[in-house]
């Protein structure tokens, strides 16, 4: 080996162990190494941050956004809560759930699709009585298999296809992986939902069940629009409704009374005012989902579209509004802020929420400009609560986000724009549209990864530059002497793929992807096969928590151990495998 071969094998080395230890972030394992390197000299300086321009990494960052504003905008929420139903059996509801993932993950973000479904999948368990372990895995799963479909399912793909572009000249198109990817994703989800889920250990649910039941509900008020479904409706014939969404309602206002036992009997009317008791994701899913609104005399905010932001915040002694109300504080006009809810331990709130006297240990979800919320909390004399994720969803503009999202997909499927493109147009749409809000739009980006991208590319660029890639595809053919190419490619998926389970998926396609241009063109075949296979492996990493961000964000909440992930995932992968081969030499013959 050459010096820089040697020097760059002992950074990777170095990078790897340190990801394994996982003492430190990864981005910064990342960027140090790209540092070294530059220092080394083996790494221009002029080309040390070439990485962070690089068509991959800037649809990685879009697609976040474009997630972001599709679960704003309501598109999301229109199919989950018409197909997900907690009194489905545990099998169909992880063959639904599962599906409803899969699909989603195809076309966005499948670290965004989990963290959209898993608290709803998580509520459903807890309806169920049974434990969120049982369905948390094979969700995570799901979404990573959702992913393997689509160049933007998955930041792998995104990778193998640029790379595409840099060694043979074009990228692989949109559905380019949907032969093979959702070939394996397919069976893969089969798997999960018939099998699968019945490998898990069944323990007790752990963080996740606990986690859930220590959210106080709060109570709520939401105001019937003139248009509004529920209009001329009882309140006891919404019973179905409220327990689908996991609400319950109280009690119904209607010119300024508040009404339990008459209001039960009591016909609906636009302007009356249900009381609802709900934990936020659940107020705002209803809300959402039936037209609901803010109570009109408590806001200016009343314009969902016009950069609000739902902000948990709990009363402190001495605070502002500590013995006051709201209305004597003027949270409304002074601030442009709604009361949506309190959250009072020990006792249930029975007046109007603005005539409420505030006590010191309430919990308070407040509507406020999303540009201003802290400081409307820090006005207040509050304490912001650990973010949570809670959105607003824009339910009004549900259909021009797809509408927009589906055009710029189609138009860079047919090769009538550059895809990146495409996706920076439908983030300027949706942040024109006020779907994602101009102060969040920065936050959607998952920083983290956008560095790992921008200092490992660099580095994957001097593996190949300096040779070092030949060596390692030499080293695989001529372990294999004599084999034949398609026995070859699967030694390549299981090595990729034993890689991607140990370490992050992005890190294992950028070393992978020249390995496999290397080998075929050793071995004189299509490239094309070798790239979509190490696409497909390095997506495939179920045999520990961390070998994909889904699997680690459901470590937790399901309450698994380290060595839980295998028993499912062994077989997905063997299976992944035996399916991916054949269809390999189908759609992209060697």
């Amino acid at each position: 080996m050459t010096q820089d071969q040697t020097i760059l094998f002992a950074l990777f080395a170095g990078v790897f162990a340190l990801l394994l230890w996982g003492r430190f972030r990864y981005d910064m394992v990342a960027f140090g190494a790209l540092l070294l390197a530059v220092v080394l000299g083996i790494v221009p300086a002029e080309r040390a941050f070439a990485g962070f321009g690089h068509p991959a990494v800037i649809v990685v960052a879009l697609v976040l956004v474009v997630s972001a504003g599709l679960v704003r905008s309501g598109a999301v929420l229109l199919i989950t809560r018409t197909l997900i139903d907690a009194s489905r059996g545990l099998g169909a509801h992880i063959a639904i759930m599962g599906g409803v993932a899969g699909v989603l993950s195809a076309f966005m973000n499948n670290v965004a699709a989990l963290a959209l479904l898993m608290p709803v999948d998580i509520a459903t368990a807890r309806k169920a009585g049974r434990a969120p372990g049982l369905s948390l895995m094979p969700l995570s799963f799901a979404t990573i298999l959702g992913g393997m479909a689509t160049l933007i399912g998955t930041p792998p793909n995104i990778i193998i296809a640029t790379f595409r572009e840099d060694a043979l000249g074009a990228p692989f198109s949109m559905f380019d992986f949907a032969p093979v990817g959702a070939t394996a994703a397919v069976a893969g989800l089969v798997f999960v939902a018939l099998v699968g889920w019945r490998l898990i250990p069944v323990r007790d649910s752990g963080v996740g069940g606990d986690r859930i039941e220590e959210l106080k509900p709060y109570i709520a008020e939401l105001r019937l629009p003139a248009d509004a479904a529920f209009a001329g409706q009882r309140l006891h014939d919404l019973e179905e409704e409220t327990a689908k969404a996991d609400v319950a309602l109280i009690g119904v206002v209607r010119d300024g009374r508040r009404r339990y036992g008459t209001g039960r009997t009591m016909k609906l009317a636009p302007g009356d005012v249900l009381v609802i008791e709900a934990t936020p994701e659940a107020l705002e899913e209803f809300r959402a989902s039936h037209g609901l609104e803010a109570p009109k005399a408590e806001s200016g905010a009343d314009a969902l579209g016009n950069g609000v932001a739902l902000v948990e915040m709990v009363v402190p002694e001495g605070a502002r509004i500590d013995g006051k109300t709201v209305q004597s504080v003027g949270l409304a006009w002074r601030q442009n802020t709604t009361l949506l809810g309190i959250a009072r331990a020990g006792e249930r709130i029975t007046r109007a929420l603005r005539r409420t006297v505030i006590r010191p240990g309430d919990i308070l979800l407040l509507l406020a400009p999303a540009n201003r919320a802290e400081d409307v909390v820090s006005w207040l004399g509050g304490m912001t609560l650990a973010d949570r994720g809670l959105t607003v969803t824009q339910e009004g503009k549900t259909w021009a986000a797809i509408a927009l999202f589906a055009a710029a997909v189609l138009a860079a499927a047919l090769g009538l724009i550059y895809l990146p493109v495409a996706l920076g147009v439908v983030v300027v749409g949706f942040v024109a549209m006020r779907v994602v809000p101009l102060s969040e739009l920065y936050d959607r980006i998952e920083w983290p990864v956008v560095v790992l991208l921008g200092s490992m590319i660099p580095l994957g660029a001097a593996l190949e530059e300096a040779g070092g890639t030949t060596l390692i595809a030499n080293a695989i053919v001529d372990l294999t002497g004599g084999w034949p190419a398609w026995a070859i490619l699967t030694v390549l998926m299981v090595v990729t793929m034993t890689l991607s389970d140990i370490l992050n998926n992005t890190a294992t396609a950028i070393v992978a992807a020249p390995v496999a241009v290397t080998m075929a063109d050793r071995l004189d075949v299509n490239p094309d096969a070798f790239l979509m296979a190490v696409a497909v492996a390095a997506s495939a990493a179920f045999l520990t928590p961390i070998g994909h961000k889904n699997n680690t964000l459901v470590l937790g909440p399901g309450g698994y151990r380290f060595g839980d992930y295998w028993r499912m995932g062994l077989p997905l992968e063997i299976l992944i495998v035996a399916v991916s081969v054949p269809a390999l030499l189908v759609f992209w013959p060697l």
